[in-house]
């Protein structure tokens, strides 16, 4: 089946539209786009794993053993988080294990 819609050039890619935002990969602009995006990733990740647990951030506080602030900050603006409280949450709150890696 033929795509039916029209052809736009006035259209930019995601990626485009980064680049001209945030400057191209291995700029400063860039680099500090991508980490405020792992960030905000990572919070997201940990909300929607909250949500799918049934879990309140009372609840997975409770079991993470830390406050529902901290688990609220980590979920809306995740900045500096120590890796062994990340670790906990993970695993003794929601129950998971946590996988890391290393990409170049």
């Amino acid at each position: 089946m033929p795509n039916t819609m029209p052809a736009n050039d006035k259209l930019t890619s995601l990626s485009q539209f980064i680049e001209q935002e945030h400057g191209p990969l291995g700029s400063k602009s860039r680099e500090a786009f991508e980490a405020g995006y792992e960030g905000f990733k990572l919070g997201a990740l940990l909300q929607q794993a909250r949500h799918a647990k049934g879990l309140t951030q009372q609840q997975l506080a409770d079991l993470a053993g830390t406050d529902k602030s901290y688990i609220s900050k980590l979920e809306k603006d995740l900045k500096d988080v120590r890796l062994s409280t990340l670790q906990r949450i993970i695993s003794e709150g929601l129950g998971g294990h946590l996988e890391l890696s290393i990409k170049f």
